[in-house]
Parts: structure tokens; C-alpha cells; sequence
């Protein structure tokens, strides 16, 4: 495949115009300067050239209070698209996105994924699928962005993902699926794009730093920091189960041990995502997997206030909203100690994911766009 564009499409001032547009679109394009610390000057020739380069188009005139109604700017949402892919170890889901950071489609294969490649053929054709469905061309999509549970390993970011991935791990896949979809590729773990989709499309709304946790068959999470991911140094950041040791580790918020407790106890769960769809708060087994796995819980959302101080802390991932509501209404936060004076220091806000749809799969489409066009 050619050399592949590393850099991102927009120059840093360019992104910061795009992300206020995305932000707060239609915006009134006298404005834009106010969100800036730019001059006039630089900003009208910035939006002038994004234009050009049609990324940026003229919107309906607004309404003020007085005078004519002012020029609008918005996002050129048709001008390219991005594709992402999220694996889960009963689930892929192939999405498309447009500039605008909306989903224009997706597909999922559901059942076991042992067999990579076969999998990857399936979603390489319900690509084509949709392309033909909405008449985009293919010379418009960006970039792939991948994520799957796991965390990485090596210089090359190899996967290690949980058992039902095996065939998928400890290889090195970014050239496999720049070869299937003709695409650059980007990976992430699914926690990480889990929490670049809450921040586009859900929290990130009205919260700029927060601790996104992934409920998936594993456990893990995401940081965004003043609106932008934190991957870490070797692109593990949010791998929170590491702060168990190996006996807590069953007693950690993963969604597998929940199933194992529901099944001894007679409730039969084939999948995370049908513990998601169908989960019944009154089924034996939930109040003890959740006097085992609070403590365990609490643990981070402590050492996350304490080494992050968050905004928020959202539960999301492939949680059922029912039992994420549980648990933050059983959830202790640093600030309802006892402190000094009686007055503690203000703590996060607990809150369910806001992402409409699977967080994970829409930041794997949204991964190209964020990483080229916005902040």
C-alpha cells in the first residue's frame, strides 16, 4: 500500500476552527473570533481557506436580536467519510461517519469471532454494502479506525485480548487491515474509542475531563483531558484493572464474571450483549455480584478523583443503563468522607454514558476525523 498520511489534514489552528464549528454549528460566523485567542484577521482568512478546501460551508442567515441576520458557518458534512470497526468478544461492528461526526450506517456481525479473516471479509463487504446504499464514493473515506477490547504489547501495538479473541491477538493487524479495506489504519482499544465517542457525541457536550469506564466482558477505560484523549506513553492509558492484583481480579467490574454468578444461579445469558439488552435487576445474583464488585469499584473512583480529579466519571462501555444505575447509586465517592473542618473537596459526577448507541464503535468511525480535523 502507498506511504500513509501520519499527519493530520488541518494545521492546529485550522482544527481549533473546525472544533468550534462542530461544537456549536450553525454558528454566526462574527462569532467565531470570541472562541479564539486568534485575531480577527487570522480567523477570517482561516475560515476563508477551510471553505475553499470545502470542509467549511455557508449556513442559513441568523436571526439576532437586532439588525440584519448574520452569515452562518457550518461543517461540510458530505465532503469526506470515515469508517471505524469495533470487536467485542461476541460482536463487530463496521459504522460509517460523515465530517459531521454523525453515523450515517452500521453493520454488525454478531456470534463468536474466532476466525479473523473470515470475519474481516464479512465486514469488508457490508462496507460496500452501505457505501452503495448511501452513494458514497470510496474515494471519499479518510482512514479505518479500529478498536477491540484488550490492551497493547510491543513497539507495533499488538493486541492482547481476551480469551474469545485469541486468533486476534499477538499479531501485528494494522497491515492485515490496511490490505482488506484499502484504508489507513488507526487501532485503539475499544475503552479508548469508547471515550473519544463520549466526547464528540455524548458527555464532551458539557464535560472537558473525564474517566470513561469500559463494562465490557473485561474491564478497562479511557481518559479525556480538556477535551482530548490521554493514550499514555505506551497507549494504555485507562487499562484500570491493573490496580487489582490477581486475586481481587475476579471480584473486578467485569461483565463476565456477572454472567458466571447469573448462570450458577439458573439465569441463562449467552452473550454481553444480551446481558445488556435483557438484564432484569431482579434476577438472582445481582446483589451479590454487586456486594463483591462494588468495593473493588470504589477503589478506582477514588484513585481516579485523587490522581485526575474529573469532571465526571461515566459508566459505559456495553453496560445496561438498569444495572449502571444501580451501581452508581451504591457507588462512594471521596467527597462523602469525613474531612477536615467538615468540608471536602468537590468530587466527579457519576454518570451514565450519553452516547446514543455504542460509544466504542461510533469513536472508532469518529477515530480518523478526531485525530486529522478536530481537537
Amino acid at each position: 500500500m502507498a506511504a500513509l498520511e501520519k499527519s493530520p489534514l488541518a494545521s492546529e489552528n485550522e482544527r481549533l476552527i473546525l472544533d468550534i464549528v462542530r461544537r456549536q454549528e450553525p454558528i454566526p460566523r462574527a462569532t467565531i473570533t470570541g472562541h479564539t485567542n486568534l485575531t480577527q484577521q487570522s480567523v477570517h482568512r482561516l475560515v476563508e481557506a477551510l471553505m475553499a478546501r470545502g470542509l467549511l460551508r455557508a449556513g442559513a442567515a441568523h436571526k439576532g436580536a437586532r439588525g440584519q441576520p448574520s452569515p452562518t458557518i457550518e461543517l461540510a458534512r458530505q465532503t469526506v467519510y470515515s469508517v471505524g470497526i469495533s470487536v467485542n468478544t461476541d460482536a463487530a461492528t463496521l459504522s460509517v461517519a460523515d465530517f459531521g461526526c454523525d453515523i450515517v450506517d452500521q453493520e454488525t456481525v454478531r456470534g463468536v469471532l474466532a476466525d479473523r479473516k473470515a470475519t474481516l471479509a464479512v465486514l469488508a463487504e457490508k462496507l460496500n454494502v452501505i457505501l452503495t446504499r448511501h452513494v458514497i464514493e470510496r474515494e471519499s473515506l479518510i482512514g479505518l479506525g479500529f478498536a477491540m477490547s484488550g490492551f497493547f504489547v510491543g513497539d507495533d501495538r499488538r493486541f492482547n485480548a481476551p480469551e474469545p479473541l485469541r486468533d486476534w491477538s499477538l499479531i501485528d493487524l494494522q497491515p492485515e487491515l490496511e490490505d482488506v479495506f484499502a484504508l489507513p489504519a488507526s487501532l485503539e482499544n475499544n475503552a479508548t474509542t469508547g471515550a473519544i465517542g463520549e466526547s464528540l457525541r455524548g458527555v464532551g457536550r458539557w464535560c472537558q475531563t473525564f474517566a470513561y469506564l469500559s463494562f465490557n466482558y473485561g474491564f478497562g477505560g479511557g481518559l479525556v483531558l480538556e477535551g482530548r484523549p490521554y493514550l499514555g506513553f505506551h497507549g494504555n492509558a485507562g487499562e484500570f484493572s491493573v490496580i487489582y492484583n490477581p486475586d481481587e481480579a475476579p471480584r473486578r467490574p467485569a461483565l463476565q464474571y456477572l454472567m458466571r454468578i447469573l448462570r450458577e444461579n439458573g439465569v441463562d445469558i449467552g452473550s454481553i450483549e444480551a446481558l445488556k439488552q435483557d438484564f432484569d435487576p431482579s434476577w438472582p445474583g445481582v446483589e451479590n455480584w454487586l456486594s463483591e464488585t462494588m468495593p473493588m469499584l470504589d477503589r478506582l473512583i477514588a484513585t481516579l478523583t485523587g490522581v485526575v480529579d474529573p469532571q465526571a466519571i461515566v459508566f459505559g462501555g456495553q453496560l445496561s443503563p438498569k444495572l449502571g444505575q444501580m451501581m452508581i447509586d451504591r457507588a462512594h465517592v471521596p467527597s462523602q468522607r469525613q474531612h477536615r473542618y467538615g468540608a471536602a473537596p468537590s468530587g466527579p459526577r457519576l454518570v451514565l454514558s450519553e452516547t446514543q448507541g455504542d460509544a466504542s464503535a461510533i469513536g472508532a468511525a469518529l477515530l480518523p476525523l478526531k485525530f486529522r480535523y478536530f481537537l
